[in-house]
């Protein structure tokens, strides 16, 4: 993956999977269950969001630079024949 997460980042994650699954799922599991979860996640899962928003901006950037285009082709001036 190109993201490495800080320490920080990576714990804060791995405690909201806790969260997630006592809350929601009704189950208590381990930091280690929840960081290969995280791990599966990040492996498998999140390449397809990265991939996605990837799209996200390349659309973006081509739009600003037909908009940019548009905006140097209104300086041409006439040639008089």
């Amino acid at each position: 993956m190109f993201y490495k997460l800080t320490k920080e980042q990576q714990q804060m994650m791995i405690s909201a999977i806790q969260t997630f699954f006592s809350q929601d799922r009704d189950e208590e599991i381990s930091e280690f269950a929840a960081e290969r979860v995280l791990d599966f996640v990040k492996e498998t899962l999140a390449p397809h969001f990265y991939n996605a928003a990837v799209q996200d901006v390349k659309m973006v950037v081509e739009q600003q630079f037909a908009s940019i285009e548009e905006e140097i082709l209104t300086l041409e001036r006439p040639i008089k024949k």
